[in-house]
């Protein structure tokens, strides 16, 4: 047998089912949005921080922060993305509050040394290697301290005297300097 019930005692039971029913759908709504949003912060985390050889870069407005003694460093890319270049020279004493001069064929690639040795060089000057320079900048020998970065089929970091010549295809320029500033600031062997 059923129980007889009036129609107002059947409609707060329906209504108290509902208040049920709304709130369980509001806390399963909530609980899924903060699900999401505790979840994406830790994959930031995760995609915006790198530790390599000892140095923790993190990725903040498009560039790799990485911080070393009192210098802050930017670069395009971290070390995990550039190819490893084996070459030798410590050079980073010999721009330390002296002029840097510059010849590059990569406004990017530029920058970089522009971001990383402002704070180090006494000053950073585009400069010519030959005497047949058609632009109107000074021409330098490698006496001078001098970073030459050209579009070659080749990739290399070579030296000659205080000359640094970063050559590689054009797509590959900021990254091979980004591989020549990494040996220079010791986070390279």
């Amino acid at each position: 047998m059923k129980k007889i019930i009036s129609k107002q005692e059947e409609a707060k039971k329906q209504k108290r089912n509902q208040i049920i029913i709304g709130v369980i759908l509001i806390v399963v709504m909530f609980g899924s949005g903060f699900g999401m949003v505790v979840n994406s912060f830790g994959n930031r985390d995760t995609n915006n921080k790198i530790t390599y050889n000892g140095f923790n870069f993190i990725k903040q407005n498009n560039f790799w922060d990485l911080q070393k003694g009192n210098f802050n460093f930017l670069f395009l890319y971290n070390p995990k993305q550039v190819q490893k270049i084996n070459f030798s020279g410590d050079y980073i004493n010999k721009y330390y509050s002296n002029p840097l001069y510059l010849s590059s064929d990569s406004n990017e690639a530029s920058l970089e040394i522009y971001n990383n040795f402002g704070k180090i060089a006494q000053r950073i000057q585009f400069a010519c290697l030959d005497k047949n320079c058609t632009q109107n900048i000074p021409t330098k020998t490698c006496k001078d301290n001098f970073i030459i970065i050209k579009d070659s089929n080749k990739t290399s970091i070579t030296q000659k005297d205080n000359c640094v010549f970063i050559e590689s295809p054009q797509e590959n320029l900021t990254k091979t300097t980004d591989e020549f500033l990494f040996h220079l600031i010791g986070v390279r062997d």
